[in-house]
């Protein structure tokens, strides 16, 4: 079973909507899914910005997502992967994934990410929730 990082956008995505591929993935699929304190930080961020329910995240975070401790200092983050991101504040899911061991990162923002190095230097895949889904229809 592959290990699969899962950016906050698709944790909030989820819990904005009961139907679309990330809610399927984060409440249907047995997946090992994980995210970073600082991936979790945002969603609670996100959560009040959106008025969403709280106990609906902690729910899913106890039950389906592994967290991933990251205890460098996100500027000292942002430094190190600098060359995997084209936006700066996403330097933190790649350094997750790492840590991780995950092979896959789920996330809308594919645009953000230099995939092709991501892929080459750390064996990791960049996917958007449906093409990840695809991916394991196929399978079948």
């Amino acid at each position: 079973m592959k290990k699969l990082f899962v950016d906050s956008d698709v944790v909030l995505s989820s819990l904005l909507s009961s139907k679309g591929a990330a809610n399927f993935l984060l409440n249907e699929v047995d997946i090992k899914l994980s995210i970073s304190n600082i991936s979790l930080l945002e969603i609670e961020r996100g959560i009040v910005k959106l008025n969403l329910d709280k106990n609906q995240l902690r729910r899913l975070t106890k039950n389906r997502l592994k967290l991933v401790e990251l205890k460098e200092s996100t500027k000292k983050i942002k430094e190190s992967f600098k060359n995997y991101i084209f936006d700066e504040d996403d330097a933190h899911i790649v350094a997750g994934a790492q840590q991780a061991k995950a092979k896959v990162i789920l996330s809308y923002n594919l645009k953000h990410f230099n995939r092709q190095k991501i892929k080459e230097d750390f064996g990791i895949v960049v996917l958007t929730p449906a093409q990840y889904l695809q991916y394991l229809r196929g399978m079948d």
